[in-house]
């Protein structure tokens, strides 16, 4: 049919899998963290079904997964059609839970099935993992992609602008664009009779409602195989999924007499890294190859060059000057930190000439969304730098938490941006990164034998790294085929202390199980533990 795939492992992993796992973090600190798909669980099928009818699909198309897949990524998000969750992106949740409080599908399929009105609220790697149970329940083979070093950008013109002032500092008033952390979306495997042979296989469908396609906000499915090739003139939304992983990233700004200057044009950072869970093991499989050619390799410019053809606008840059300083490197290192201690940035300068330069650097460090959105500046420094001739020399900028605890957001993300204005010949230079903290874990373990359908006990142990309390804590723990999801309030943790919870239940079936927890307060989130256990019959 339609959907067969034709490795037993494949599909064991892709439809029949309960659980799984979904990266997130960034780039250079990748993260993990499971989830429960729970697709066999009692009365998710009636609520995947039911989607099909909020989504008024007619019977004759529901044997059709490109019409399935297509009107279930707009149903998934609530924006059009009171869809299942409701997303939010700032921070505040009033009314609803954080997303990173969900630690499955099953609580948000059944809460939509019973209520009929949108769960609060989701982000994308909660869209994606409530989507990847729709399409498993349904047999239709899934799972979920992360895409590091997303590109949201906002007019589709492959580049991702970003516009400096006069001293070099980013403007965030006339910068649109913006780059995601990463972004979670969804590959459903499938045949696609409507498009030339070739572009069959693994589809990119995405339920976070970023744009709109054809009037509603959906995105897909899109051949893979399409996008790598640049083959966007193919439907369904090629041209913003090949702007996700391609675009580049363009420092620019305007002088005083109205040119505009190009002071740095990026084109590896965008889509670094694309990755999915391992088939039969936890592990990360790096699919990066399969949606892009080698950075730099001849098919790579051939791609882009048949995309532009195909139409994905490429902005021509004419009434703009580009002449880097090449003679003058500048990175800089962020120090691996824990939530809640100081560490620092050491920025390096690198003159590769034979001439004496000397620079006006900028340091700006922010606290930032996932999405890559600025929430607020919460250290700046300008500095002098001298540069010797063929010489190095670093620069250090001390981070205290006292600095950012206060203004910290979900995922403990910062972004750090230096520019430098070389003094002898007004170039600059600009660097960008993103980097997260290490958040702390909680821990699981079981006590008594575990056995299906005897009684055991699952123990939940937590200590508050900070040096505060934390308060209004909340707990959940679930584990398809030992536990239906649990939760639990605890008023204070203070600092330092050790929380411990104990919870007794009857696991149903047996073989490998996974039990997942999570922890969240105000100003500690997406804190997670998970335990792999072995039922016995």
């Amino acid at each position: 049919d339609a959907v067969f795939l034709d490795d037993e492992r494949e599909r064991e992993e892709y439809v029949l899998n309960d659980v799984g796992v979904i990266f997130h973090g960034h780039v250079n600190d990748i993260k993990l963290r499971s989830w429960s798909y729970g697709q066999f669980e009692e009365n998710i099928l009636d609520a995947c079904l039911f989607l099909m009818d909020k989504a008024e699909l007619e019977l004759s198309g529901r044997g059709n997964p490109i019409k399935i897949c297509r009107v279930a990524s707009a149903v998934i998000n609530s924006r059009d059609n009171n869809g299942v969750i409701a997303g939010s992106w700032d921070n505040s949740y009033a009314y609803g839970v954080a997303p990173s409080v969900w630690t499955g599908s099953v609580d948000i399929l059944l809460e939509y099935y019973s209520s009929r009105q949108p769960v609060r609220y989701g982000q994308c790697w909660v869209f994606a993992g409530v989507f990847n149970t729709f399409l498993r329940c349904l047999g239709i083979p899934a799972r979920v992609i992360t895409n590091y070093s997303s590109a949201h950008d906002n007019n589709a013109n492959l580049q991702l602008d970003f516009y400096l002032d006069e001293e070099g500092k980013v403007d965030t008033k006339t910068t649109k664009d913006s780059i995601w952390n990463y972004h979670c979306w969804n590959e459903a495997w499938m045949s696609r009779p409507d498009l030339p042979v070739g572009f069959g296989g693994w589809q990119v469908v995405d339920g976070t409602p970023q744009e709109t396609s054809d009037g509603m906000y959906r995105c897909g499915p899109t051949s893979v195989q399409a996008v790598k090739h640049g083959h966007v003139c193919f439907q369904f939304d090629a041209p913003f999924v090949f702007a996700e992983v391609n675009s580049d990233i363009v420092y620019s700004r305007r002088e005083k007499n109205g040119a505009q200057v190009i002071e740095k044009i990026d084109m590896t950072h965008v889509g670094q890294l694309i990755v999915t869970k391992e088939i039969g093991s936890d592990g990360m499989m790096d699919i990066t190859e399969e949606y892009k050619f080698q950075e730099g390799s001849d098919e790579e410019r051939l791609a882009l060059e048949t995309a532009v053809m195909y139409g994905v606008k490429k902005q021509v840059t004419q009434d703009t000057v580009y002449h880097p300083q090449t003679d003058v490197d500048m990175g800089f290192q962020v120090q691996k930190a824990i939530l809640g201690s100081d560490f620092k940035v050491t920025i390096t300068f690198k003159n590769k000439s034979q001439n004496f330069y000397s620079a006006t650097a900028y340091f700006s460090g922010n606290i930032v969304f996932y999405t890559g959105v600025t929430k607020s500046e919460f250290k700046n420094r300008t500095f002098n730098v001298t540069l010797e001739p063929s010489a190095s020399s670093t620069y250090d900028v001390l981070i205290k938490s006292s600095e950012y605890l206060g203004e910290l957001l979900d995922q403990a993300s910062f972004h750090f941006f230096v520019t430098a204005r070389i003094n002898e010949t007004g170039k600059i230079l600009a660097v960008q990164k993103a980097t997260v903290l290490e958040i702390p874990m909680l821990h699981i373990k079981t006590q008594g034998e575990t056995v299906a359908g005897r009684e055991m006990f699952v123990i939940v142990e937590f200590t508050n790294p900070l040096t505060q309390t934390l308060e209004n804590v909340t707990l959940r723990l679930e584990g398809p085929g030992v536990l239906r999801t649990m939760k639990k309030d605890f008023r204070q943790i203070p600092a330092n202390s050790t929380l411990t919870w104990e919870v007794k239940c009857t696991p149903k079936r047996p073989g490998l199980r996974k039990l997942i927890a999570s922890l969240n307060c105000d100003a500690l989130r997406h804190v997670y533990g998970e335990l792999n256990v072995q039922i016995q019959k």
